[in-house]
């Protein structure tokens, strides 16, 4: 079984305290990747992720708060880091795909870490990049 990667929104809906549906979707999809460590998140959901955290939540985490949730969730999950070949994929999933850089650079990441499915909110639900199937995990459980 391939390993699936996590975009930022997934975690983030772990601190939504507005969608409890979203939340509980949230919620077993992290516990079930440190429980099993089959999956995974970039350099660039560890940066997003912390960013919008600490700083664009309606109640921000404290610095406190966001060291328990790097140490516990973040870095167990942390497998991707920037490399020259990642950012020349990226661009090459830019062209062919017309996504943002951004999105580029998830993809390209979770195609680097051999994953089989992205879920994120961000791109179409059932698209598929080269292996990788796009999956929007808040459609699924409505």
């Amino acid at each position: 079984m391939s390993a699936s990667f996590l975009d930022s929104n997934v975690l983030l809906y772990l601190f939504d305290e507005r969608s409890h549906r979203k939340f509980g979707v949230a919620e077993k999809l992290v516990d079930k990747a440190l429980r099993t460590g089959n999956a995974v998140i970039s350099f660039q959901v560890v940066q997003e992720t912390l960013n919008v955290a600490t700083k664009k939540l309606e109640v921000p985490l404290s610095s406190g708060e966001a060291s328990r949730f790097l140490e516990t969730t973040l870095l167990p999950l942390w497998k991707v880091n920037p490399s020259r070949e990642l950012y020349r994929r990226s661009l090459e999933i830019q062209s062919r795909y017309q996504f943002g850089f951004y999105d580029s650079l998830i993809v390209s990441a979770a195609l680097e870490a051999g994953c089989g499915t992205l879920y994120t909110e961000d791109l179409q639900h059932g698209q598929i990049v080269e292996r990788l199937k796009i999956i929007n995990p808040f459609l699924m459980d409505s």
